[in-house]
C-alpha cells in the first residue's frame, strides 16, 4: 500500500526556485530539486530515533520530525500513512520554506494516520 501511496504523489516541478532533476536511483519513489540536492524519498522506513515523546514540528497540517535534533538537514513527514523524508542542504535555509512547498502534495495523497499515531 506504501508503494501505490507514494506512486500517487504529484510533486512540484520547481521547489525553492529550483528545477527539479533526475533521481538515484530513478524511481517513482524519489524525486530531487536543484544541486546540491533536495532530495525526497517516499515510502522510507519510520526513523529509528522517532519516539511519542519525539519534537515534532508542524506545518500546514504536516508533522515533521528533523534529524539531527539540534541542525536538522533530514525531515520525515510522520503520522501518516506513508512516511515520506525530505533532505534540505543547509544552502537552502530556512528547511521550513522546502517543506511548505511540499505539504500539500503530500496532504493530498498521503492520508493522515488516526489521531495520536506517529
Amino acid at each position: 500500500m506504501t508503494q501505490r501511496l507514494c506512486q500517487g504523489l504529484r510533486l512540484p516541478e520547481k521547489v525553492h526556485g529550483l528545477k527539479r532533476r533526475d533521481a538515484s536511483p530513478d524511481s517513482p519513489l524519489t524525486a530531487a530539486w536543484g544541486s546540491p540536492a533536495i532530495a525526497l524519498r517516499c515510502g522510507v522506513p519510520r526513523p529509528a530515533t522517532l519516539r511519542p515523546a519525539s519534537e515534532l514540528v508542524t506545518i500546514n497540517g504536516i508533522d515533521w520530525f528533523g534529524q539531527p535534533a539540534d541542525r536538522p538537514v533530514t525531515f520525515t513527514a510522520v503520522a501518516r500513512q506513508a512516511y515520506v523524508e525530505v533532505t534540505v542542504p543547509p544552502k537552502y535555509n530556512p528547511a521550513g520554506d522546502v517543506l511548505i512547498e511540499l505539504g500539500p502534495a503530500i496532504e493530498a495523497t498521503i492520508p493522515a494516520k488516526p489521531e495520536g499515531q506517529i
